[in-house]
């Protein structure tokens, strides 16, 4: 009994003597470090330049931020089932926010309820999933004006008259098939009544089969002046198709697509011009958004304003959407610039 006294009292010495000696030197033990916010960006497949570029943008915003960890994921190729897997691996890792590119609007809802339903943010930017499974919605434009922009741009190319026809990613892509609405529409106005629509066909955003549907609209419609693509991979498909039928000249390619990929298709005078928002800027505002509902500082509200960092503010809308930015033409004259970034 005696040992076991005078052994607690040496113990007692001995703290109080280290007390003594770290107040003296100034020193404090380290708190233990606050737990990062785990943001997940699933997009509609990897490989994707686009998307890659995107990540960018999204890994610059977790770096300004200081306490996020981006999880960059998708699927290998851009199906829905792909992307239902993910987001259910995602779930069981407990991430605090998944931000998605949907390959089918309606398709993700059930397993994005049932993230939200266990506490994590759920937001969709690019290509949207359906209101009831996420928070907010993050358009890159104005559906209205890059649908218009196509068309004006296809009219450029083509003299404002000739038949067109449209190579799209999959038949269920929610951004896609929105922006074909809208391309319809420009196409009713008087400005662009002598331009025909003959074809829209599909390349789900796989550049192979991208490439053959081109092709397949190149012999099929002799008389074809130009492919409007709204995707990344379908556009840079059909200039190297346009060129391989030794077409160039005779039908132009226009768009959507990333000024690394297309700046050789603009130098063979495949494409005049194409265009496309800063996919490094969406990544970015869409991981600085799923931030703001992290911390509680969002909650997806009509009308709700929802600070994006550099890109200064976006504004909600009834169905929980928001536009970052118009598209940017590229041709000529300035795509070896943009090139060099994205």
């Amino acid at each position: 009994m005696i040992k076991n006294k005078t052994n607690a009292a040496t113990g007692q010495v001995r703290t109080a003597a280290l007390a003594l000696l770290v107040a003296a030197i100034g020193f404090t033990l380290p708190a233990q470090a606050a737990e990062k916010v785990r943001i997940a960006m699933v997009v509609k497949s990897l490989g994707n330049g686009f998307f890659d570029a995107a990540h960018e943008g999204a890994k610059e915003a977790a770096k300004e931020l200081g306490d996020v960890d981006v999880i960059y994921t998708g699927p290998t190729t851009p199906t829905a089932e792909g992307q239902i897997e993910i987001v259910n691996s995602l779930i069981s890792q407990k991430v605090d926010a998944i931000v998605i590119s949907a390959n089918d609007a309606n398709a993700l809802v059930p397993i994005a309820k049932r993230a939200m339903q266990r506490g994590i943010k759920v937001l969709s930017f690019d290509s949207g999933i359906a209101r009831a499974g996420r928070l907010m919605q993050l358009n890159p434009s104005n559906a209205e004006l890059i649908g218009v922009k196509q068309i004006q741009m296809a009219s450029d190319a083509i003299g404002g008259a000739g038949e067109v026809a449209i190579l799209s990613a999959t038949a269920q892509a929610t951004n896609q098939n929105i922006w074909i609405g809208e391309m319809k529409k420009a196409l009713a106005k008087p400005e662009f009544s002598k331009i025909k629509l003959v074809a829209t066909v599909y390349g789900d955003d796989q550049s192979d089969k991208s490439y053959r549907e081109a092709i397949g609209l190149l012999r099929s419609h002799p008389n074809l002046k130009a492919i409007i693509a709204p995707t990344t991979v379908g556009i840079n498909a059909a200039g190297k198709a346009v060129a391989d039928e030794k077409l160039v000249g005779k039908v132009y390619v226009t768009g959507l697509g990333l000024p690394s990929e297309m700046a050789g298709h603009v130098k063979s005078g495949a494409v005049k011009s194409f265009a496309i928002w800063n996919p490094i800027d969406l990544g970015y505002a869409a991981t600085y958004a799923a931030y703001q509902f992290t911390k509680g500082k969002a909650q997806g509200k009509d009308g709700e304003t929802i600070a994006v960092g550099r890109m200064g503010s976006i504004k909600l809308d009834a169905s929980g959407e928001a536009a970052l930015a118009p598209p940017f033409t590229y041709d000529a004259s300035n795509v070896d610039k943009f090139a060099k970034i994205f």
